[in-house]
C-alpha cells in the first residue's frame, strides 16, 4: 500500500513540474544546496553515505570485493592528489577526458561531444562549482533518466592507485570536472563497473533527454541526407563511426586519414553547385584530434576552386581542428553507422529552432499481469500495456509513401534501470513494439483495453525493426493522419521490467494510456418471490433455523460443502473472512446477517461467478492464470487500469501466478464492495470522496 501511495504522490509532483531541467528531482532525496550549507556551517567536508567511498562503489565482479583490480585502491580528494586542484580551467575541452581502467569509452565519447555545445554542457555540469569559493567537498550534476531530470550529488573522494586517478582524468591532472561527472553517473547506475560497455547514444540521451536513431549506412534510406539536414536544423546531436573488424583495427587510420572505431560528430550538411551539378556535402569533426580526411572536398582539395567563391568562403575551413567536409557519397561509403540524438523541447538550446513535440508514457511489464510477450504469443500479447496517440496535424512536407497527408514520428521504447540490476544477475531484456491503426468504430472507446480478438484481425501499421536486448529501440516512421495504438513488449512473456515509451512528433500529438480508468458494472440479479422455489426455501430453512437469517459461518458451511463436490473448481475452502465480506456486500439492514431475498441474490451472484471462472479456465485446470484473470474480471463487469490489475495479481495469485476459485471469489466480492462503497459516499458524482482518518481506517479495515 505504501508503494502505491508513494507512486500517487510522485505522479502529483510531476504534474506540478518536478523532473524538468529547470526543476530536477533530487536523486535519493539529497539536496545539494542544503548539504553544502550544512558542511560549510560545520566546517566539514561532505561524505556521501548514499555512495560511500568503498569497494561496493567500484563494482560487483571484476571490480568487486577481493578482485585483483581493486587491490591497492585508495580513495582521495583532489587536494590529496595534486597541490592546486581545479574544477574547470578555461572551459571544458576534450583534453579534459582521458580514459582510465574502465571500459566506458562510449560514455567518454559522449562527454567529449558535450564540450562542443556549451549550453548542453552547462545543463549537465551546473555553474558555480569550484575548489576555491565555498568548497565543501560536494559537487552535483544533472542527468536525464527515463523521462525526468535528476540532480545527483557526490562527494569528491575519487579512487586512486599509486597517487593517480584509476578512471577518467584530465591530460594535465589538475582538472577534475570529468572525473566527478563520471562518479555521479556511476552513482546513478549503481557502481563504476556498471558503466562497462555501451553505446555513445546512451550517453547522448542521458545528457540531453533526446531520443536516438541509428542508421546502418550500407542500408541508408534514400532521404537520409534530408533527415540529417532536418536534424541539424533542430540542433540534434549527430555522430558517425567506422566499424572495426578485429582488435587490431581499433584506432587504425585509413589511407585517407579516417580513424576506425572513433566517434565522429556530424556538424553540417549542405548542397553546392559544382561544375553545373548539385553535390551534397557532409561536415564531420573528430573531437579527439586533428587527423582529417584527405580525399575530395577536404581542406586543400581542388574541388573548392570550382564553386561560387561566396559559398566557398562560407563553408571552407582550413584550420587543423579535426573538422572537415566530404562528399555525401564518400561519407556513406567510408563510414559504417550514423547515430542521431533528437533533442526535446526541455533541452536548453536556442528558442528559434524547430523542436520536436514529445509524448512520454511510463509503464511496467509485470509477471502475470502486463508481461504478455510479443505477437508470437497471441494468448497473452493483448495484456501488454497499451497506449494511444492521435495524429491529426500533417507535416509541412506532409506527403507520405502513399501521397496522403502524413506525420513524421520517432517512437522509442527504453527499458529502465537495467545497469543497476547487473549486480543482481539481470541484464537487458529483448524488447520491441508494434503499432496499430485504430478503426473508426473504436476511436471513441478510449477506456477499453483492446482484446486478443482485435490483434488477431488487425495487421500492424508499423513496428520496431526487431526485438533486441538494447536499452532503447527506436524507429522513424511516416504515418497517415489518424489514431494509433502502440503496444510495447518483451520478446517472451513473463519477463518483468519497467520502461518508458516516447513519441517524438513534428506536430503535437494527443495521447492517453488505454484503459487508464476504473469502473464497474457488476451482475445485479433482481430477485422476486417467483425466484424462491420450495427447494431453495428448504435449504435456507435448514441453514437459518429459527433465526430466519443466515450468518457468515452458515454461508461458509454450505459453500464449502458445495465446492468439495466440484472437480472443475480447485478450492481449499472459502475463508470466514471472505464469507463475512459477502454478508457485508449483501446486507442492506445492517444486521450482519442475510434474509431469504438477500441470500438468494448472493446465491445467483456466486453461480454467475462460477460460470465466468469455468468459461475463462481455458486449460480446464481448475485454476486460472493471471492473464486469464484479466479477461474474467472484464467478463464480470470490471474495467480496471494496469496498476489495479498488478495489485490484484500480487494479492490474490499464488507463487506460480495461478488463481484458484477461492481467490477469484474473494477478489470479485472485494472489488464490488469497494465500488459500491465509493458510489455511496460520492454523493455528487464528482469522482472524488473525502475521508477523515478514522473514516478511512474504518472503511479499509472492515
Amino acid at each position: 500500500m505504501s508503494g502505491v501511495a508513494a507512486k500517487v504522490a510522485k505522479d502529483r509532483a510531476v504534474a506540478e513540474g518536478l523532473g524538468t531541467n529547470k526543476n530536477p528531482a533530487k536523486y535519493l532525496n539529497q539536496d545539494y544546496e542544503e548539504l553544502r550549507t550544512q558542511c560549510l556551517a560545520s566546517r566539514t567536508l561532505f561524505k556521501d553515505d548514499q555512495f560511500p567511498a568503498c569497494v561496493s562503489a567500484l563494482g560487483y565482479n571484476e571490480l568487486g570485493p577481493n578482485s585483483p583490480k581493486t587491490q591497492g585502491v585508495v580513495w582521495k580528494r583532489p587536494s590529496e592528489i595534486c597541490a592546486h586542484p581545479h574544477f574547470i580551467i578555461d572551459g571544458a575541452t576534450r583534453g579534459d577526458i582521458r580514459q582510465g581502467a574502465l571500459g566506458d569509452c562510449w560514455l567518454l565519447a559522449a562527454i567529449a561531444s558535450l564540450t562542443l555545445d556549451q549550453d548542453i554542457l552547462a545543463q549537465v555540469v551546473p555553474d558555480n562549482q569550484s575548489f576555491e569559493k565555498d568548497y565543501a567537498g560536494i559537487f552535483h550534476f544533472q542527468f536525464w533518466q527515463f523521462g525526468e531530470w535528476v540532480d545527483v550529488v557526490v562527494d569528491d573522494r575519487l579512487p586512486t592507485k599509486n597517487g593517480e586517478l584509476v578512471f577518467v582524468h584530465s591530460a594535465e591532472g589538475d582538472e577534475f570536472w570529468s572525473a566527478l561527472l563520471e562518479k555521479a553517473y556511476a552513482k546513478l547506475n549503481g557502481s563504476y563497473e556498471a558503466l562497462t560497455g555501451g553505446s555513445t547514444i546512451e550517453g547522448f540521451e542521458d545528457f540531453t533527454g533526446g531520443i536516438s536513431e541509428q542508421y546502418e549506412l550500407k542500408n541508408a534510406p534514400a532521404d537520409l541526407f534530408q533527415i540529417i539536414q532536418k536534424a541539424l536544423k533542430a540542433e540534434s546531436l549527430l555522430g558517425c563511426s567506422i566499424d572495426i573488424t578485429n582488435a587490431y583495427d581499433s584506432e587504425s587510420i585509413t589511407s585517407r586519414k579516417l580513424v576506425k572505431g572513433h566517434a565522429y560528430s556530424v556538424t553540417g550538411a549542405e548542397e553546392v553547385v559544382y561544375r553545373g551539378q548539385k553535390v551534397q556535402l557532409i561536415r564531420v569533426r573528430n573531437p579527439w584530434g586533428e587527423v582529417e580526411w584527405t580525399g575530395p572536398w577536404s581542406d586543400d582539395a581542388p574541388e573548392w576552386n570550382s564553386i561560387d567563391s561566396r559559398v566557398r568562403e562560407a563553408l571552407d575551413n582550413k584550420a587543423e581542428d579535426g573538422e572537415f567536409w566530404m562528399a555525401y557519397t564518400d561519407w556513406i561509403r567510408e563510414y559504417s553507422r550514423l547515430e542521431i540524438c533528437n533533442l526535446s523541447p526541455d533541452t536548453l538550446t536556442s528558442n528559434d529552432q524547430h523542436k520536436w513535440n514529445v509524448t512520454l508514457f511510463n509503464g511496467s511489464w509485470v509477471r502475470g499481469s502486463t508481461a504478455g510477450g510479443c505477437q508470437n504469443y497471441p494468448g497473452t500479447f493483448w495484456t501488454n500495456p497499451q497506449f494511444r496517440i492521435k495524429l491529426d496535424e500533417p507535416d509541412h512536407d506532409h506527403n507520405g509513401p502513399s501521397r496522403e497527408p502524413s506525420c513524421t514520428v520517432i517512437v522509442g521504447l527504453m527499458q529502465k534501470n537495467r545497469r543497476r540490476q547487473r549486480k543482481l544477475g539481470e541484464d537487458l531484456l529483448s524488447i520491441g513494439y508494434a503499432l496499430y491503426k485504430v478503426p473508426k468504430e473504436l476511436q471513441q472507446q478510449t477506456d477499453v483495453h483492446l482484446t486478443r480478438e482485435f490483434f488477431q484481425k488487425t495487421p500492424a501499421a508499423g513496428r520496431s525493426d526487431t526485438f533486441i536486448n538494447m536499452r532503447e529501440v527506436s524507429k522513424r516512421m511516416k504515418l497517415p493522419v489518424g489514431d494509433y495504438l502502440i503496444v510495447p513488449a518483451t520478446f517472451e512473456p513473463m519477463k518483468a521490467g519497467d520502461f518508458c515509451l516516447r513519441i517524438f512528433s513534428e506536430k503535437a500529438a494527443k495521447s492517453l494510456e488505454v484503459g487508464d480508468v476504473a469502473k464497474a458494472n457488476p451482475y445485479e440479479p433482481q430477485v422476486t418471490d417467483k425466484d424462491l422455489t420450495n427447494d431453495f426455501k428448504n435449504i435456507f430453512q435448514k441453514l437459518s433455523g429459527d433465526k430466519g437469517e443466515v450468518t457468515a459461518k452458515d454461508i461458509q458451511t454450505i459453500m464449502n460443502r458445495l465446492l468439495s463436490k466440484r472437480t472443475d473448481l480447485k478450492s481449499n475452502g472459502l475463508s470466514l473472512a471472505t464469507c463475512r465480506e459477502m454478508v457485508s456486500l449483501m446486507d442492506m439492514d445492517g444486521t450482519q446477517t442475510l434474509n431469504l431475498i438477500e441470500f438468494k441474490t448472493l446465491w445467483l451472484k456466486i453461480q454467475k461467478f462460477m460460470e465466468i471462472f469455468i468459461r475463462t479456465d481455458n486449460d480446464r485446470s481448475g485454476t486460472m492464470d493471471a492473464h486469464e484473470m484479466r479477461a474474467a474480471l472484464q467478463d464480470a463487469g470490471f474495467t480496471l487500469n494496469n496498476m489495479i490489475q498488478q495489485g490484484i495479481v500480487q494479492r490474490y495469485a499464488d507463487g506460480d501466478l495461478t488463481i484458484n476459485f477461492n481467490s477469484f471469489i474473494s477478489c470479485l466480492i472485494r472489488l464490488e464492495t469497494l465500488f459500491k462503497m465509493f458510489k455511496h459516499l460520492d454523493k455528487y458524482n464528482s469522482g472524488r470522496i473525502e475521508f477523515s482518518l478514522p473514516e478511512w481506517l474504518c472503511a479499509t479495515v472492515i
